[in-house]
């Protein structure tokens, strides 16, 4: 939900959202697409924390606390943290 939530507010900030697309290749249409896929999702959301900026700003929008981004992903395909040792 919080990933979906992301989503949202990404797709109203206009330059979120012009670097997402940038920097990800995706359209328009693929994030209504993704909106479904949970690998995508994780994608956003790892977007998004690369700016603390971008974390607090939507987190306060969306009246979550500042980690709550970095559980999310977690719970995503791919958001497991590897363990070295």
């Amino acid at each position: 939900m919080v990933a979906i939530q992301a989503l949202g507010w990404m797709a109203g900030n206009d330059e979120v959202l012009g670097q997402f697309l940038g920097a990800s290749g995706a359209s328009v249409d693929d994030l209504r697409s993704g909106a479904g896929d949970p690998a995508f999702l994780g994608g956003l959301l790892d977007f998004l924390m690369l700016e603390d900026a971008w974390i607090t700003a939507f987190c306060d929008s969306a009246g979550l606390p500042y980690d709550a981004p970095m559980r999310a992903r977690a719970q995503l395909p791919g958001g497991a943290q590897m363990h070295w040792t």
